[in-house]
């Protein structure tokens, strides 16, 4: 049997460890502090589309068993550092996902997350790129908003159609039958779908100025044309969603509201509804830095740069062979 040997070559593991002092150098020399946060806590993430893992814990053998929850990403545990004055920090460790299995997921991978007091997200795009373009060997990443990326992939603007029209756009590139009237729905099975294939072609991109209605934690702000949009970017690299990153928000009212907008969805899709983060809330509610922050896969990284599509090519051990 050979269940026991590791899923990556050892030659690969060379190259994942070069990775992670190359990021560790990177930051040391920008004057970034690299921060440690719990993996389970007592409350989960309330995005809707995202389901943690959970534990059970007790104190003691035979005493009440408490729910605990593996991070999803350390983004909540980090805000509460900056409104504690930390400054610029990053993280790079292990995030967990539920239901995640196939050639770019594992329910259990490296994340590399990082916040920046004083940067919008355009100033972070920047900073991504100085830190992936050397290891990736690419020109320089353009940037595209969200509106132009359908125009010139799919002819229309977002902001310009009707739902209807939306679901009969979708309906032409995709066999499937659906009821459902929320425009993200559809938006999002035409990105997954019809442009990010599209996008294979293409060594890297960012796309800027996402609709307001998928700001998740970022600010809401009106671009030039006074339409408001989300201030955040995702960077594909060809075709793979690589990093995504917000100008954060930090109105601890417009925060609370939304945690209790994502859990009143779960109710409505029939999902867990799990503890809410409030100390989040009350992070913000103290005075959380204006700031910019994004997340990033460093197995997709690592999997980019060894230019393979499977992601148990780069792990020691993936969810089989764990």
């Amino acid at each position: 049997m050979t269940d026991w040997q590791p899923s990556a070559s050892l030659n690969n593991l060379q190259k994942r460890a070069e990775l992670l002092r190359y990021i560790r150098e990177f930051f040391h020399q920008h004057n970034v502090l690299e921060v440690d946060t719990p993996v389970m806590s007592n409350c989960a993430v309330s995005d809707p589309f995202i389901d943690t893992l959970e534990v059970n814990y007790q104190s003691a053998v035979g005493l009440p068993v408490d729910t605990l929850y593996l991070q999803t990403s350390p983004e909540y545990a980090m805000k509460r550092l900056l409104a504690a004055g930390s400054g610029a920090i990053y993280q790079m460790g292990k995030v967990f996902r539920n239901g995640e299995y196939g050639g770019r997921h594992n329910p259990e991978f490296t994340m590399l997350e990082w916040y920046r007091p004083g940067f919008t997200d355009s100033d972070l795009m920047d900073e991504v790129e100085a830190l992936v373009r050397p290891l990736l060997q690419c020109q320089p990443i353009e940037r595209i908003t969200y509106s132009d990326l359908f125009k010139r992939y799919l002819g229309f603007r977002p902001e310009a159609v009707t739902l209807n029209e939306l679901v009969a756009e979708t309906q032409k590139h995709i066999d499937i039958e659906l009821e459902d009237s929320d425009p993200n729905t559809w938006l999002n099975l035409l990105m997954s779908h019809v442009i990010e294939p599209e996008l294979v072609s293409v060594d890297a991109l960012f796309v800027t100025d996402y609709p307001a209605s998928q700001a998740a934690l970022a600010k809401v702000r009106k671009n030039p044309q006074g339409q408001s949009v989300a201030a955040r970017f995702e960077l594909f690299v060809k075709g793979v969603e690589l990093a995504n990153g917000y100008h954060e928000l930090t109105d601890w009212e417009e925060q609370k509201m939304r945690l209790e907008s994502d859990q009143a969805l779960r109710q409505q899709l029939g999902l867990p509804e799990r503890p809410l983060d409030y100390r989040l809330v009350d992070a913000l509610k103290s005075g959380m830095p204006e700031c910019a922050g994004v997340a990033l896969g460093v197995d997709r990284l690592l999997m980019l740069i060894l230019s393979t599509g499977q992601i148990s090519d780069v792990l020691p051990f993936d969810l089989p062979k764990a």
